[in-house]
């Protein structure tokens, strides 16, 4: 009996202990400062461990300057303020910082907001870039698995048609070679150290890394000057149309065999990809010279302030910041620079497919310039009876001999 009545209490003790440290799991006191002397305490430590957000006002307005009495002759040489105090100042930009140099940056020594950029970047922008281009490779193999490769249906006439002339094939060949040279090193950049360096070791991947940053550096003022050709020689032929909504009505004839909806120079798609490559091209251009000249060409600052003026970002719950240190202005310039990049080579990758394995004759387009007479009939009929027109009115208007 005696021994059955210290089982029960045993299990009525323990019962409590497991109730209250439910409670108190439930429900965490707020952080009780008085007993740290204002300083960080363990459930600030947790919650960071935690993922949760923490308060830093009790640092960030805590940098000395309000105890000024009290910790007068209290440090020698450190003045008025603790190790603690100018660290903090430091961090949250309150310091007066004189420095020798006199780089717009020089002052800031220590960035705070660095630690969110690097979460970001090897995070979520990774992971969800990774199911972007991943996720357009999936769709091609998918589409050719079931379509095939789009072969010319008609009767081959073995006369062929210039498509492209050969300013034209250099200004595509610039702006598509240096993109796949600035993206393959880009990629390089974001991903290597997780793969290169078990391969080549550090020192081997800091060789690498250091050439891919010479090569993307420099061949951007290729791709930019592709990008200007490219929308010089074909903005004319891009501009939408009705025979493109009929060309999107019939799927561009992509997934019926023996479909052919007419279509002029650039069918609807060609035009989408080519818009969305100005578009794209354009904004990575901008991000990358503001990472080339970070100083001289700061973007986010002034953007954000512009788009806060709409009120949209506000109706969105988000407060864009219009103040930024050089290296804030970088990290946004960078992150976008990278965002952008996923959506461009996503695109890329499905245009080399169907100007290559994906449909048969488009190469020639791009490699001699010129098509056969049938395959450019099947796919760009329009613009196929007006070159014939004008080689008929030129044989017309020239005299006989």
């Amino acid at each position: 009996m005696f021994r059955l009545l210290i089982a029960l209490l045993l299990t009525v003790t323990l019962a409590q202990t497991a109730i209250a440290q439910s409670g108190e799991a439930e429900a965490p006191p707020a952080a009780d400062r008085a007993s740290t002397g204002g300083a960080t305490t363990l459930e600030d430590i947790m919650a960071r461990q935690r993922g949760e957000k923490v308060d830093n006002t009790y640092r960030s307005e805590n940098t000395g300057q309000g105890n000024v009495e009290g910790l007068l002759g209290q440090f020698g040489p450190s003045g008025v303020a603790s190790d603690s105090d100018v660290y903090r100042a430091l961090r949250f930009g309150s310091a007066d910082v004189t420095v020798s140099s006199r780089g717009p940056a020089d002052s800031v020594l220590i960035q705070d907001g660095g630690m969110w950029w690097w979460s970001f970047r090897t995070g979520p922008l990774r992971e969800y870039g990774t199911y972007i281009v991943g996720g357009m490779v999936a769709i091609i193999v998918l589409f050719f698995l079931i379509r095939g490769k789009i072969r010319i249906d008609g009767e081959k006439t073995g006369r062929t048609v210039t498509r492209f002339n050969g300013f034209e094939r250099f200004g595509h060949w610039l702006f598509a070679g240096s993109f796949l040279i600035l993206g393959i090193t880009g990629l390089l950049t974001l991903y290597g150290r997780d793969f290169l360096i078990p391969i080549f070791g550090r020192e081997g991947f800091a060789v690498i890394a250091q050439g891919c940053k010479w090569l993307h550096n420099n061949l951007a003022w290729a791709f930019m000057l592709g990008l200007i050709i490219v929308t010089v020689n074909w903005i004319a032929h891009n501009i939408p149309n009705r025979v493109d909504l009929k060309w999107l009505a019939a799927g561009g004839g992509l997934f019926t065999k023996g479909s052919h909806p007419p279509a002029k120079k650039f069918n609807a798609g060609q035009k989408i990809i080519f818009w969305a490559c100005i578009l794209l091209g354009v904004s990575i251009s901008l991000s990358g010279l503001s990472l080339l000249f970070p100083f001289e060409l700061p973007m986010f600052a002034k953007t954000f302030s512009v788009a806060n003026s709409t009120g949209i970002p506000q109706m969105l719950g988000l407060n864009l910041p219009v103040q930024m240190s050089p290296q804030e202005e970088m990290q946004y310039a960078q992150v976008w620079h990278v965002m952008v990049a996923y959506v461009f080579i996503a695109i890329i990758i499905a245009h080399i497919y169907l100007g290559s394995v994906g449909m048969e004759g488009a190469f020639d387009a791009m490699g001699t310039g010129e098509v056969e007479e049938q395959w450019a009939r099947e796919h760009h009929s329009l613009w196929l009876e007006e070159v014939q027109e004008k080689e008929a009115g030129k044989a017309a208007a020239s005299p006989a001999e």
